[in-house]
Order: structure tokens, then sequence, then C-alpha cells
């Protein structure tokens, strides 16, 4: 490992970045440096601006995509080595606001018992009945689960958070008979190597095939999941606050969204056609007779 490799990892640590963001920052720099095929740190700012445009041009990778290399890069040439002279800005993406996917309560119920597996179940049924993101599924440990208080424990959560989350009797019924015939020790639901966890990958599989085999063609990923949860809840009659406290949302806003795909609250809206006012004068003017 080079030098200036582990000077941009030490000031990544230092800064809590999640391993994910790690991992593609530093992908983005070496990129750079391989396309170049010289240092970094000796590579000008007209350079890295024809890389840019290299990769939206020749590539045509997503603006997403090199919306990440952009951040990496910064925080290389900014962060790592403290050279303020290279300032690099992807201008503001306007995107058209995507609602959430979210499957019924009977479809969810068919996408978790499409699974006869017990552990393969268990993940998707967590992911579900807490409402959690991928990563925070597959991370969770045995000591996360406190039954004695009914909680879940999400720990180092988005945003390097810990929150708590509801801890379901189903849930728990089903979580003991997985622990009785698999004994997780260090993970709750661990790969092959029980020193490690099941990898994003394998649980979006796991969903995937379950969706094809309950027939349901809806829902871009696990994810769908929690958005499913958030609506459900909703739905029940609980406030936005709660749920967004449930699903460790920073803002408000984010939690919103949910009342967008919610069918039962904007069943219960009536149209202002329905008031006394047009009921009382259903005819309209067209309709009226012709005494000519």
């Amino acid at each position: 490992m080079t030098e200036l490799r582990e000077k941009m990892i030490k000031a990544l640590e230092l800064r809590n970045f999640a391993p994910n963001t790690q991992t593609a920052y530093l992908s983005a720099v070496t990129n750079l440096s391989k396309h170049y095929m010289k240092s970094p740190e000796h590579i000008p700012q007209e350079e890295v601006e024809d890389y840019l445009l290299y990769l939206k041009k020749e590539r045509q990778l997503s603006y997403s995509t090199r919306n990440q290399v952009t951040s990496g890069l910064k925080f290389f040439f900014n962060q790592a080595l403290n050279n303020p002279e290279i300032q690099l800005q992807l201008p503001r993406k306007k995107t058209p606001l995507k609602l959430p996917e979210v499957l019924s309560v009977d479809e969810v119920s068919r996408v978790i018992d499409a699974h006869s597996n017990i552990k393969h179940r268990a993940i998707l049924m967590t992911a579900y009945s807490a409402g959690l993101r991928v990563g925070e599924v597959i991370s969770l440990k045995p000591r996360h689960i406190i039954s004695s208080r009914m909680l879940i424990l999400v720990e180092d959560g988005k945003g390097v958070k810990d929150r708590y989350t509801i801890l379901s009797k189903t849930l728990l019924e089903n979580l003991r008979n997985y622990w009785q015939s698999h004994r997780p020790t260090k993970w709750l639901f661990p790969s092959p190597n029980p020193q490690k966890h099941i990898s994003r990958s394998t649980a979006q599989k796991l969903f995937a095939s379950a969706k094809k085999k309950a027939g349901i063609s809806k829902g871009r990923g696990i994810h769908t999941l929690r958005h499913s949860f958030a609506t459900h809840l909703l739905e029940a009659g609980y406030d936005i606050t709660t749920i967004q406290k449930l699903l460790g949302h920073r803002h408000l806003s984010t939690t919103l969204i949910y009342l967008h795909v919610s069918k039962k609250v904007i069943a219960a809206v009536k149209s202002p056609l329905d008031s006394g006012h047009f009921a009382d004068n259903p005819q309209c003017p067209w309709e009226e007779d012709d005494h000519e």
C-alpha cells in the first residue's frame, strides 16, 4: 500500500465515513490514477475535469455515479492532500420525484412465505417487521434483539447513528425457532463463513427469488419491504413523527413521501365537488332542457 493511499484511508476513517463510501472514494482516486498512468497528486484540475467529462461522454456513467466519483476526488485533493487549489463541482441535477413502490400486506405475506428455508424467511421478515435498510438487516447481531423490551437495536445505522425500532412478537417467535436450528453466534445472519455476515447481494437475491415464487413483479429491491412497513404503519393510523423515528430519518420531509403512496390516506380525502353546494346543483348547464 502506498503512503498516499494510507494517508487517504486515515483521513476517511478519522471522519467516520461508512465502509462503502470509503471503498467508493478510494476507487475513484485509483481509477483516475490509472486513466493518466501517474500519481493522482500530480494531476492538475484541468485533467481531472477532462476525466469527469470522459466518464460522462465516453463511459456514459449515470449522474449519481459521476457525482460519487467527484465527491471522492474532492475529498482526496481538498482533505487528504489539503490542496484547496483544485475545486470540483457537478451542477445539481433536477430529478423527477419517484414514489417508492409498496406491496400490500397480502403481497408481503406471500413474499415471506415463498421461502421454506427458515433463515431466508427470517431475513425477509426482519426487514419488513422492523422497517430496516438492507445494510442494517445483515449487520444485526443476536444481542441486538432485546426481547425483554420488545426492541431491536440498530447499531451504526445510516449516518453512523444508533436507534431502536420495534420487535414484532411474530418475528421474535420466528427468530427463536431460527436460533434453535442455526445457533448463530457473532452475526444473526452469518454467511457460510461464520465470522462474516451475509452480503447485500445475497439479501437482494433472496427478495428477488421470493418475489418470483410469489408471482409479484413490483418492487425494485428488498428496500421495498422497508417502504411497505412505513406505508402500512401510516395507514394503520400511526403519526408521521413516530414513523420517522422508527425509520431513522434525519428529516421529516423524507418520511412525508409515504403520504403520497398511502391509498388509505388519499382515499379518505373528500373531493370539494362533493360539498353541499354541488350536491344541491347536480345538473350541468349544458344538460338543461332546450325550451326553444
